[in-house]
């Protein structure tokens, strides 16, 4: 326990004086003399002190076990150092160190004191008592080499007295040192209840307001519409395919998208109103009063601009467009909860109608979700209950009208809705992420089927469709290997139908995998082309063995003049990479004949025959089994 005053004590100090008695005394030692011996008695102490430090530290030791009051080995052990410093920088300087020099020895001991403190491991009334328990068993070896040194009372006196106030001393900075830290802790305390208040209200990849915030200044915004009679409305804003760029990219991609997108719309959100992310893709405009003057539209039309640029991610590597469906309420609720769940409902139907858009909620909205959330529950059982079934669409050799293959399409067949159509579950699939599932299903039962035809004698190739969220892992490939393998289907007679916009998603991962399903032997087609991303570039980066034409370019041949043009553009630039050119959607005799004219390879339509189910199609292919043999001109249905 370090001393720090300027002095040693003086005799005044240790209480010495005259008794005033007229007697004569004996000649009187110069006043040099009277000083000195005591001082030297105290060094002579201090000397024999620093010898005993650990006779010292045993008493210290031995009074704290009779106190039967552990803190642990670690605790004794910082104690026991600080013992020993403290006994070995006040012994030094009654020995005649400087100041300065003590100081140095007794640094230790604060530092221990301050980790104590900042530990938390020792309270502040047992540190205090190992404090005197030190200063009493120092006393003791004091007063023992006193005697055995036969120095004056008085340099005992003073040895006692530098020993209480390095004490003294000692204890006022224990106390500094535990306000010290008790004040950092509830500052430290303070900040970090501020930064879980912040963490519980806003969300902690944007810093956005969280929907637990967001509710609560919605029910703010509704109490203060229903005194004022001013407006208030939400925004429910989701982007446009995020689950796809996560998917493809990564999420570390996701989350610096999200970031970005939240700069975005804060950029256009008024200082009165709030933005606010209630979770993935979904972000949430709250506003009332002045921003709805000219109608929460406008504010929709914002964000939608906001998004329009192009978002460079990546240190610039990575450009993306991105669009969202945003859904508005407006008007009174009897809860924050109604009012964003109406703006929910009216996003979803922002979506149904074709994403990048808004759509202001009306009351019969609440029926067609519920609806629709009905036929996802359903579609969900539907592989589980075996419901999907596939039927066939026959293709035609185009120059001689005989049948090459059949397209596989998938079917559901409910046990109280009858047959849904396609195009009201397919995008269900896609949005929901069965259609993984769902077309690994088509893929297993389509080659199973091409298998049982060609054994039959039907020399006919297989074509299956492929989602772009198959493509989007690796485990697609397997899935492609597993249904050769388990139908025994030649991969040359497999066709794998895939869209320019599927392979555009993320092109260099996907013609990697289609190179690796090309290297099997299965052939691959780019379907509805001419609508997505067609360029010479884009062909010669994929192992493409047929293009589909789609079939608004088919319909142009007799509506309109310049379809003869386009037809002859896209049958060339397939001969010219030596690819197949398959034409879908015909309908019309002239349709076919111009085709024909064009020398397109194949083709297929309702001119020639609906899909088929399988008992049909096998008789399809049975009564057009020999080469040379046209398909009747009209249509055949399933």
């Amino acid at each position: 326990m370090l001393m720090k005053n300027n002095h040693r004590p003086s005799l005044k100090d240790a209480g010495t004086h005259t008794n005033g008695a007229s007697a004569p005394s004996p000649a009187p030692v110069a006043p040099v003399d009277q000083e000195e011996q005591p001082l030297r008695d105290l060094r002579r102490l201090g000397e024999a002190l620093n010898a005993r430090a650990e006779d010292v530290l045993a008493g210290t030791v031995a009074r704290t076990r009779a106190s039967k009051h552990e803190l642990g080995a670690m605790v004794d052990d910082s104690f026991q150092r600080i013992c020993m410093v403290s006994t070995a920088a006040v012994a030094g300087w009654m020995a005649g160190q400087s100041l300065e020099e003590a100081r140095k020895v007794g640094m230790e001991t604060w530092h221990i004191f301050g980790q104590l403190a900042a530990d938390r491991v020792a309270p502040l009334n047992e540190v205090t008592k190992r404090c005197l328990r030190w200063r009493d068993a120092a006393a003791d070896v004091l007063r023992e080499s006193a005697a055995e040194l036969d120095v004056s009372a008085d340099a005992l006196s003073l040895a006692l007295i530098a020993l209480q106030r390095t004490l003294d001393i000692t204890l006022i900075q224990v106390g500094e040192f535990f306000e010290s830290e008790r004040q950092r802790a509830d500052e430290e305390l303070d900040r970090r209840q501020e930064e879980l208040a912040f963490l519980a209200t806003h969300d902690a990849l944007t810093g956005l307001p969280n929907r637990t915030l967001i509710l609560d200044r919605v029910e703010q915004m509704l109490v203060r519409s229903r005194r004022s009679q001013t407006p208030v409305a939400a925004l429910f804003v989701d982007l446009d395919n995020f689950k796809s760029i996560n998917d493809t990219l990564g999420h570390n991609t996701g989350d610096e998208l999200l970031t970005a997108v939240t700069s975005r719309l804060d950029g256009v959100v008024r200082e009165s109103d709030a933005l606010g992310r209630l979770g993935g893709d979904e972000f949430v405009v709250i506003a009332e009063e002045l921003s709805l003057a000219a109608g929460p539209e406008l504010i929709a039309e914002r964000l939608l601009e906001a998004l329009k640029q192009p978002f460079k991610l990546a240190g610039g590597e990575t450009r993306l467009t991105v669009t969202a469906s945003i859904g508005i309420a407006m008007g009174d609720r009897d809860s924050a909860e109604e009012l964003l769940r109406d703006a929910d409902i009216a996003m979803y139907r922002a979506k149904w109608d074709g994403k990048n858009r808004y759509v202001v909620f009306e009351s019969e909205m609440q029926d067609a979700v519920q609806s629709r959330m009905e036929l996802e529950m359903d579609l969900r059982d539907a592989i589980e209950n075996e419901e999907f079934f596939l039927v066939y669409q026959p293709t035609f050799n185009l120059r001689d009208m005989s049948p090459t293959g059949v397209e596989a399409l998938i079917r559901w067949r409910h046990p109280s809705r009858g047959i849904v159509q396609p195009d009201d579950f397919i995008p269900l699939l896609e949005e929901t992420g069965l259609i993984t599932q769902a077309g690994k299903w088509v893929l297993q039962e389509a080659c199973r089927q091409g298998a049982v035809w060609r054994e039959a004698g039907h020399s006919i190739g297989m074509a299956v469709n492929v989602s772009g969220r198959q493509l989007d892992t690796d485990e697609f490939v397997i899935h492609v290997e597993e249904a050769l393998k388990e139908s025994g289907l030649d991969p040359s007679a497999l066709t794998l139908e895939i869209t320019e916009t599927t392979l555009m998603r993320n092109a260099e991962e996907t013609a990697r995998r289609l190179t690796a399903i090309k290297q099997l032997g299965v052939r691959i087609a780019i379907d509805d082309f001419g609508t997505g991303y067609s360029s010479l570039a884009h062909l010669q980066q994929f192992p493409v063995d047929a293009l589909k034409i789609d079939r608004s370019f088919i319909s142009r041949l007799t509506d309109n003049p310049e379809g003869d043009t386009l037809i002859h553009t896209l049958v060339q630039l397939g001969k010219a990479l030596s690819i197949e050119t398959l034409a879908e959607g015909i309908e019309q005799q002239r349709e076919l004949s111009l085709l024909q004219d064009e020398q397109c390879d194949s083709g297929q339509g309702f001119l020639f025959a609906r899909p088929l189910d399988v008992d049909a199609a096998e008789t399809f292919l049975q009564d057009h089994s020999k080469p040379g043999v046209p398909a009747p001109a009209h249509a055949l249905r399933a």
